[in-house]
């Protein structure tokens, strides 16, 4: 559509095209007026779903020159089965057949009655879609799709949504309102689902909306209508609305909340840890600490699993995991950083286990003499092909991966359970010797277990040792990581992960009680040794190879079977690294989903129904095979430890954060969590961080910061509705409630601009200006006046095109727009409810009105009615004038050279509509007008009169921006020629105690002196078509606007002052880069339209840019400190 009211205050929008209407026959019975022939165009065949697609929403507006298949409904006798029956007719349209049918053509019957003519319509209409229809309008600008119009009363009523409207429009007494559904509430942009419309409320209030081709059937009520509509959607296919797919099509297999969530978590949380590591850190420790290292392990994740059950029970969790969650709690800047990492973190654990599980195998091989290379190239072999062989197991698909950690928790189950059971054997003394001595075993210091109670550290301390042991607590994201593939993930998550920390931890500490009442902390492995009761004394005199502290093997001894230790080791590092394997790639497609960085797109394909990443999954197989292939992995151990740590860390920091800004969309249904909890957690998180690795901790807190700071640079553009945007409004409004309570102080004045700049592209220089001025450090608002009622310019007022335009320059600023019946009228508004609390404008900028000496009277009594509503609200004001003038909405519009402007329908810089146009030329000096530096020159202040000191603060302001910070500041003031020098010092001394530096201070003692004749007669002739002729006959009453005789005797000292000024600015800022001048007053009563708008055009007509200035007689400037 085009704009038919060009430029800022106005733009108004032309009403859209519709197809004319044929009038309704007469109706036979007045309460049920008759329907219309609704025309519903045929959907493409390769069409599966109603939602309208990205290329019909750009061809939209070339479907007003498509000639649809039109179908009549004509009423049909009624059955007995059911009633409201109705025939369908499809109607071929003639070459001109573009808008409705006649009455008569739309009530013929179909001419195959006999056979279900509407079933077969439907069939024949949309076959593929099963009885769906796709509906288009007829009009330019794209549109929502399913919409369609119908008639009542002979008028149109608002449009109907086929997708829903049509089954409850019966049922709600033939409204076109929705039912509450949950499709309405789904985001649009989904790809899992259909997201439905309900009406607008223009559709529900407004009496017309966008026509549609439509044509009225004089034998059909409305009723009737809605039965004809609803019965269509009784004879679709059974079509699965959530998935947005037929239920006979392929089904996504999904997991529950055990073996989705559960079982992963179990697998992770077991690791080796459990084999290789936990006796050794039972003998350091002792019993009683290494249940509080796993008690205080379990602590942290079990907080971060409260603080994520809030998060996830927030609303529907998509794929992602932990990236997701974070990310739409704290926006993508938090979630990019931790995403990007963590994904990658998962990638190298891969090769950690996957390692893990080749060094056991090689050790194996030693024992029985096999070797392929040598030690290190064996691992690196076995790695590689393991690898390999969990890749085929991921591309196979999620099934068979569940399928295969199900298997392998099965096997490590059975090797705890083999534990457990050879504790309950009686040792040999072969086991003795090596320190299994059984639960009644007594060493020389007294029974095992009280001998393990306490630590007994050798080189290590508690922390360290909670440092090497919580690694294996950072396994409960392995559910939440595969979200997208649970059946509920809301319900799935909390309970999974919350059972898995439970079951882990009796377990562990179950373990650590056993272990430490059965074996000794170290042991010779003689049997002489043990024959002579000195198994552990004699550890004092050599080294001992055995027992907790020595041996990380022991395990297999304990166990009943010791071969079966193997395989769970085997099962500990498989599943782990499978899970990571899945886990990453996950993660990673989420995150190339949304765009966050850049040339990532290619990783977010998905394949098959449940869209598997197996690019991503390619990509994590090459980052695991490097690594394995690089080795020295242990180094870089603590580094993804701290990873996983850090994503604990910002969960529940999003926690604490969502509950903090206390935003209304905030509703967990996971209600046992607290914020200040969560904070306690975040905060340990961090902390165990440095306790594992400082350096490491330090080197994760710089990926994440530098990752964060990229994020916020590039400014992605995504709008999740983060808590951090909803703390920022809340930190906003508390601000604004505290400054509203703070008394004003000539000290913090800052000018807060109003700029009467229309739509701001129109007057792009005008509003690049007051950009200048505020610095970014004060309020810009943009007011523009639309000329007309507002339900007319709804879509103008609701547009965000001025947003954009705005962010688009980086021009920190507020479009506000106003209708109003004048524009004098609309500017008053502006004035008046501009900005909120202490947050709102004091000073007004407008451009000069070039066209005033051929616009009407009413125009320029409006300009200077605005000059007045200014001072009478006790606003400072400023009038800028430039050479090429600012407004180019018509050169907008044109695209070549600029237009006419509608006079009276912008802010105050309206073009006149017969001047001659605009040099193209001029129009881009004018476009481009205050965007780059400023050569070196001069602003030069002709500060007259005190007005309170605007008009000195205001070019000190503008020489701190970089564009200006080339010109210096020279002031000129009026003085008496008596005693020149004094005054001269006078100002001098005043400027520098304003700490305003100046490059020249001039006091014209001339001032007074007047004008050269050339000026009189300038001003004369400029004046004369303003006069009124009492010759002629033209008396005041007639003529209001003309400048009476009285009134040029009585302003005669001051026109002679403001032509001398203007001769003396001739002579001394005829070469400066800007002229800031204070504005005359236009005393009410004294001064008329004309005569002041005369005064002005004498004071800046050919010269450089002119601010024309006046404060509000209240002081902005201050010497005190």
């Amino acid at each position: 559509m085009e704009m038919t009211e060009k430029g800022g205050g106005g733009g108004d929008l032309s009403p859209p095209e519709t197809i004319p209407e044929e009038p309704s026959p007469p109706e036979t019975i007045p309460e049920e007026p008759s329907p219309p022939e609704t025309i519903l165009e045929e959907p493409e065949p390769q069409e599966t779903t109603p939602a309208l697609k990205k290329e019909d929403k750009d061809a939209s507006a070339e479907s007003a020159s498509e000639t649809p298949r039109k179908i009549s409904f004509t009423k049909k006798k009624r059955s007995t089965k059911k009633k409201g029956r109705f025939s369908v007719k499809i109607a071929e349209p003639s070459d001109t057949d573009h808008t409705a049918s006649s009455g008569a053509d739309s009530g013929k019957e179909s001419e195959d009655g006999s056979s279900s003519p509407l079933k077969k319509a439907m069939r024949k209409v949309s076959t593929p879609m099963k009885g769906r229809f796709h509906v288009k309008t007829l009009r330019e600008k794209p549109h929502r799709p399913s919409r369609v119009s119908s008639v009542e009363n002979g008028e149109m009523s608002p449009g109907l949504d086929l997708e829903a409207s049509f089954d409850q429009a019966a049922k709600n007494q033939m409204t076109v309102e929705a039912l509450p559904k949950l499709a309405y509430y789904r985001n649009q942009e989904t790809k899992s689902a259909i997201a439905r419309q309900r009406p607008t409320l223009r559709e529900l209030h407004a009496p017309k909306y966008d026509l549609i081709s439509i044509s009225l059937t004089p034998t059909m009520t409305h009723r009737e209508i809605m039965e004809i509509q609803h019965e269509t959607l009784e004879n679709e296919e059974d079509v699965d609305v959530e998935a947005g797919e037929k239920k006979d099509a392929v089904e996504v297999e999904k997991f529950g909340w055990i073996k989705g969530v559960l079982v992963r978590c179990l697998l992770n949380i077991w690791g080796v840890m459990l084999f290789l590591r936990l006796t050794w850190i039972v003998g350091q420790a002792g019993i009683v600490y290494t249940v509080v290292i796993v008690l205080m392990s379990t602590v942290v994740t079990t907080l971060t699993s409260l603080s994520m059950s809030a998060i996830c029970t927030n609303g529907e969790v998509k794929g992602g995991g932990a990236y997701y969650m974070i990310s739409r709690s704290l926006g993508p800047e938090f979630g990019g950083s931790i995403g990007l990492i963590f994904s990658l973190a998962n990638a190298i654990a891969v090769a950690m286990y996957v390692v893990g599980f080749a060094e056991t195998v090689r050790d194996i091989m030693v024992d029985h003499g096999v070797s392929m290379v040598d030690p290190s190239n064996d691992v690196r072999i076995i790695g590689e092909i393991t690898v390999v062989l969990l890749l085929g197991v991921t591309l196979v698909g999620m099934s068979w991966e569940a399928k295969a950690q199900i298997g392998l928790l099965v096997i490590l189950l059975i090797s705890m359970a083999n534990m457990i059971i050879g504790m309950l054997i009686p040792p040999s003394n072969a086991q003795e010797a090596q320190g299994f001595v059984g639960f009644e075993g007594y060493m020389n210091e007294g029974p095992t277990f009280v001998t393990n109670i306490g630590p007994d550290f050798r080189g290590e301390t508690f922390f360290s040792c909670f440092s090497i042991f919580f690694p294996a607590a950072t396994g409960i994201l392995a559910g939440a990581n595969i979200s997208g593939d649970l059946k509920d993930a809301q319900e799935a998550i909390p309970k999974g992960t919350l059972l898995a920390i439970a079951i882990t931890s009796a377990v562990y500490a179950g373990l650590a009680i056993l272990i430490g009442a059965c074996l000794t902390r170290e042991t010779t492995g003689s049997l002489d040794d043990l024959l002579a009761g000195n198994l552990t004394s004699a550890c004092k005199d050599v080294t001992c190879e055995y027992g907790l502290l020595n041996d990380f093997g022991v395990a297999e001894l304990i166990s009943a079977y010791g071969p079966i230790v193997y395989a769970g080791i085997f099962a500990a590092t498989l599943s782990s690294a499978l899970a990571s394997l899945v886990s990453a790639p996950k993660v990673f497609q989420a995150l190339c989903k949304d765009k966050i960085f850049p040339k990532t797109e290619f990783f977010a394909k998905g394949v098959g129904p449940s869209d598997d990443p197996k690019r991503a999954f390619v990509l994590a197989f090459v980052i695991a095979v490097a690594f394995i292939a690089i080795g020295e992995l242990n180094a870089i151990a603590p580094l993804i430890s701290n990873f996983f740590l850090m994503s604990y860390a910002l969960i529940n920091f999003s926690c604490f954060s969502a509950s903090l800004a206390k935003s209304p969309g905030w509703r967990p249904a996971f209600k046992y969590y607290n914020m200040w909890v969560a904070l306690v957690s975040a905060t340990m998180c961090v902390g165990v961080m440095f306790l594992i690795n400082w350096w490491a901790a330090v080197v994760t807190i710089a990926l994440v910061t530098s990752l964060y700071m990229y994020v916020k640079h590039t400014k992605p553009e995504i709008n999740w509705g983060s808590s951090t945007q909803a703390y920022i409004y809340k930190q906003a409004l508390s601000a604004t409630h505290k400054l509203n309570n703070i008394p004003a102080h000539v000290k913090t004045f800052r000018p807060q601009v109003l700029v009467l700049s229309g739509l701001p592209e129109c007057r792009p220089a005008l509003v690049h200006f007051c950009s200048h001025l505020t610095r970014s450090a004060s309020l810009l608002l943009c007011g523009n006046v639309i000329i007309g009622e507002a339900p007319d310019h709804a879509e103008q007022i609701l547009s965000s095109a001025q947003e954009d335009w705005l962010a688009t320059q980086k021009i920190k600023a507020f479009p506000g727009s106003v209708t109003a019946p004048t524009l004098r009228k609309g500017v008053q508004s502006l004035l008046q409810l501009g900005g909120v609390g202490k947050i709102r404008p004091n000073t007004v900028i407008m451009g000069y009105k070039n066209n005033w000496q051929e616009d009407s009277h009413e125009a320029v009594d409006d300009y200077v009615g605005i000059i007045h509503d200014t001072f009478d609200i006790e606003y400072g004001l400023c009038i800028l004038r430039i050479a090429e003038r600012f407004d180019v909405s018509s050169a907008l519009s044109s695209g070549s050279q600029p237009d006419k402007d509608e006079p009276g329908k912008n802010a105050p810089d309206v073009q006149d509509p017969v001047k001659p146009l605009m040099q193209i030329d001029n129009v881009i000096k004018s476009m481009s007008k205050f965007q780059s530096k400023m050569p070196k020159g001069t602003i030069d202040v002709w500060w007259l009169q005190d007005d309170g000191g605007l008009t000195l603060l205001v070019p000190h302001l503008l020489t701190h921006k970089s564009i200006w910070e080339k010109c210096q500041l020279r002031v000129f003031a009026g003085g008496s020629q008596d005693d020149l020098g004094r005054e001269k010092l006078e100002l001098a001394q005043m400027l520098s105690k304003f700490r305003i530096p100046t490059d020249e201070v001039e006091i014209l003692e001339d001032l007074n002196k007047k004008p050269q004749s050339d000026t009189m007669r300038q001003f004369e002739e400029l004046l004369e078509p303003w006069k009124l002729d009492t010759e002629n006959g033209e008396t005041h009453e007639k003529f209001p606007w003309k400048v009476t005789p009285e009134e040029i005797e009585s302003n005669k000292e001051k026109t002679k002052r403001h032509l001398r000024v203007w001769d003396l600015l001739h002579h001394h800022s005829e070469s400066a880069n800007l002229i800031v001048i204070t504005l005359p007053m236009p005393r009410v009563g004294t001064v008329s339209p004309y005569m002041y708008m005369c005064w002005l055009e004498m004071l800046s007509k050919d010269l450089p840019p002119m601010m024309l200035m006046r404060g509000n007689q209240t002081s902005v400037l201050t010497y005190y400190s």
